[in-house]
């Protein structure tokens, strides 16, 4: 897990002069690959072992009760899921700003990016507090069973700190993200979840969803503290001077970017909840459902490599523009889908050949398994999907293009893909297929806009912007460092 390299600040792969001999492209194929999963690499793992701490703590509780099950799972979906898509979003604006800054060798902008990032999602915090508060009438609202409803609406109280430590923890994994220093946050991540399997265990035998509350919340706490302690150190002095007032300075414009990135990625995140919602509307909603929740929770595992390769990509986008390197840039965005297809499709044949099978992993209803079986099809779509457009989504963000693909998000999914799943799913009956075939439709869709943007960019225009992007955003006094 050592992806702590600086090989950003060394000769480029390719550049816009490098001449196309077959061993010279071969050989920049195998470096730019090697960079390529010395980032991706942790980061799936990180990924992994933090999206496991929220597993180990739904699984513990469904030795509690039904009820209890049903309302840690309705709190992590949608009140927790509403949360976790808008910091995660906003929190990619470091991620653009902290790459292209790295790249054009403006080291300590880092830190005051980060600072300013903490602000901006802190200050959302405070505002997405009530939508825990408020959980219960807004789950009743959506017609959810009340007992269901007013213990979600309880636990949901209790992880409000959960919210918080998401508003520190996603800028500085974009922090370190942009320098490569990726390992050090799997090794972080997996202490942690070790910590939590026993913590968890322990805290809800004798506390319930309480103790489930102040496990997880510990855990995300500790978190936040071991990576603010190795941001503090020795290893992070050329990007972390301290505190700073110059974090307080073009906060609208920090601001603009931070929205645009939550749009971008919130519509993306969202629109599986939207999938799940109007698949209990459905005939047989409690079969659909389920079947629909396996499926989901299937893509949620596999994504995680994805998750590795938008990591990769933005990085290597955004520190190869700020270089100014603009042909090593699009280079890398190329590589990154070629391995992202490699990978996912040895996913969905690994589905394929198992459709009939794996659903006994989750499930002992027979006509849930068969429910499953049927929409393994679809769900070897979407992850062959998931091939391509995370990876363009990746280098969106690492270009800074998280407004442009808003407005495609917002036409993609809930324009035409949406409307023609409903169509499908209620008009013409053809229920949970329907819906997913119009999901699938808008993932479609945004992926051949994504890819006509990458192929017609002007990547030497991109360098120019990323100048004038880290130029409006750095104090007077660091334009000549």
């Amino acid at each position: 897990m050592d992806g702590d390299t600086n090989s950003n600040h060394s000769t480029p792969l390719l550049t816009n002069k490098d001449e196309k001999s077959p061993v010279t492209f071969c050989t920049k194929l195998w470096e730019e690959n090697k960079m390529v999963w010395q980032i991706a690499g942790p980061s799936i793992l990180t990924s992994i072992f933090q999206y496991s701490m929220a597993f180990v703590t739904q699984t513990l509780i469904g030795h509690i009760g039904t009820l209890e099950l049903a309302a840690a799972g309705l709190q992590n979906l949608v009140v927790s899921g509403i949360s976790f898509g808008i910091m995660l979003g906003m929190g990619s604006a470091v991620e653009t700003l902290c790459g292209q800054a790295y790249g054009a060798g403006k080291l300590r902008m880092l830190g005051i990016y980060l600072q300013r990032s903490w602000l901006i999602l802190l200050g959302t915090s405070v505002l997405l507090t009530l939508i825990p508060i408020f959980a219960t009438p807004l789950l009743l609202l959506f017609g959810q069973n009340r007992d269901i409803a007013e213990l979600a609406g309880t636990y949901s109280i209790w992880m409000i700190p959960e919210m918080y430590m998401f508003a520190l923890n996603f800028p500085m994994q974009r922090f370190l993200q942009a320098q490569s220093k990726v390992g050090v946050m799997a090794w972080i991540s997996l202490g942690v979840l070790v910590i939590h399997l026993p913590l968890s265990w322990f805290c809800i035998t004798r506390w319930g969803l309480v103790g489930a509350a102040v496990s997880l919340n510990f855990s995300w706490v500790l978190v936040v503290i071991l990576q603010f302690a190795y941001i503090a150190s020795p290893s992070c002095k050329d990007t972390w001077s301290g505190f700073s007032w110059l974090a307080f300075s073009d906060l609208l414009g920090f601001l603009k970017l931070s929205l645009a990135s939550a749009v971008m990625l919130c519509l993306e995140y969202w629109i599986y909840m939207v999938l799940i919602v109007f698949a209990g509307l459905l005939k047989n909603a409690e079969i659909k459902v389920d079947a629909a929740s396996i499926c989901m929770n299937i893509e949620g595992w596999i994504f995680m490599v994805p998750l590795g390769f938008i990591a990769a990509v933005s990085v290597r986008v955004s520190n190869e523009l700020g270089a100014g390197n603009a042909a090593a840039a699009k280079f890398s965005v190329w590589v990154t889908v070629s391995i992202a297809l490699v990978t996912q499709t040895a996913f969905v044949l690994l589905i394929l050949f198992t459709r009939n099978s794996f659903p006994k992993l989750f499930t002992d209803d027979k006509a849930v398994m068969k429910e499953v079986s049927t929409l393994a099809l679809y769900l070897c779509v979407s992850i062959f999907l998931g091939s391509i457009q995370p990876v363009l989504s990746g280098m969106a963000v690492g270009a800074g293009w998280q407004g442009a693909v808003a407005y495609v998000n917002i036409a993609s999914y809930y324009l035409i893909g949406l409307p023609i799943g409903i169509f499908m799913g209620f008009k013409l009956d053809w229920g949970l297929e329907g819906l997913w075939i119009g999901i699938l439709v808008g993932i479609g869709l945004q992926t051949v806009i994504l890819l006509i943007m990458a192929w017609r960019t002007d990547w030497d225009n991109e360098i120019e912007l990323s100048k004038e992007r880290i130029s409006d955003a750095a104090g007077p006094d660091e334009e000549d460092k």
